[in-house]
């Protein structure tokens, strides 16, 4: 066997040996969860009810209800896809504070909850959540909130439901396309099993979308966020957070601002939710 031959066997193996990895140990890649004991005790400083899930195939998801008195509705908040609920609760700030109840959940694996971890649980995993919030809400009352990791599930969420409106916090157009970037000599269609095509879902979303995005996102590209509102630019706004990154879009002024009238003005939202009422074509 010649030495070309033998390198070209060397490299077929270590790039198989490249995909196996990546296909088995892709949630380690993914997903930085925090793991909390059943019996972690919560401390904020406003109200809130601790709430448990469980789902027909054993799994547990653990989530925490703020409420606040003559609230105007609830925010689902999904989050993104380090450490626990423990830490992220931090933002119901930002909501009870706009005179909104909020609502988190962990994913499977994260802090309390439990339960094999897929696509489609995490879908599942929500939406079964969101059943629940809409026999506590009316549809009308109910906003969905996703950031980072948790823009996608918000989308597909919204797709098969009539919440308020959908916020898409430093969204990527899809995992696999925001995988692609770091993963690109890969086979990542076949291998890849988070897919999360949020390009897809978004199109069946029938309520005003904001995406807020900083422009100086490294992680996931503001271009991304700019793809998905040219996808749904009858009824989106994008909310550039100018010189903003991947995890301070809290720490700029203008966030707030844009959180609160996004929120609060009902002529915001009845503007942009009239654009696509006026177009049958678009809610047959």
């Amino acid at each position: 066997m010649s030495n070309w031959i033998l390198i070209l066997c060397y490299i077929g193996i270590g790039y198989i040996s490249l995909c196996a990895i990546f296909y088995f140990l892709q949630d380690y890649f993914f997903f930085r969860p925090e793991i909390l004991p059943q019996n972690f005790e919560y401390v904020y400083p406003f109200p809130f009810d601790e709430v448990n899930f469980e789902m027909e195939d054993g799994g547990e998801i653990n989530g925490l209800h703020f409420k606040i008195p003559n609230s105007k509705g609830v925010v689902f908040y999904l989050k993104g896809n380090s450490r626990s609920i423990k830490g992220w609760a931090k933002f119901a700030k930002d909501f009870v504070g706009k005179s909104y109840d909020f609502f988190m959940i962990d994913y499977r694996g994260f802090g309390k909850s439990s339960g094999r971890r897929t696509e489609t649980t995490l879908f599942n995993d929500a939406q079964t959540v969101y059943k629940w919030l809409s026999t506590v809400y009316p549809e009308d009352k109910i906003i969905i909130y996703g950031r980072s990791l948790g823009s996608g599930i918000a989308a597909r969420i919204a797709s098969w439901n009539k919440p308020k409106m959908l916020i898409l916090d430093s969204p990527y157009y899809s995992f696999l396309y925001q995988v692609k970037k770091y993963g690109f000599i890969l086979p990542l269609k076949w291998l890849l099993r988070y897919h999360i095509r949020t390009d897809q879902f978004i199109k069946k979303v029938f309520c005003p979308i904001f995406i807020i995005h900083g422009t100086k996102d490294r992680l996931i590209s503001f271009s991304q966020g700019k793809q998905l509102a040219e996808l749904t630019k009858d009824r989106s706004e994008l909310i550039p957070i100018e010189n903003g990154g991947h995890n301070n879009l809290p720490d700029f002024a203008e966030y707030h601002e844009e959180l609160y009238d996004i929120l609060n003005d009902e002529l915001r939202y009845e503007e942009l939710k009239d654009v696509f009422l006026n177009k049958p074509s678009l809610v047959a």
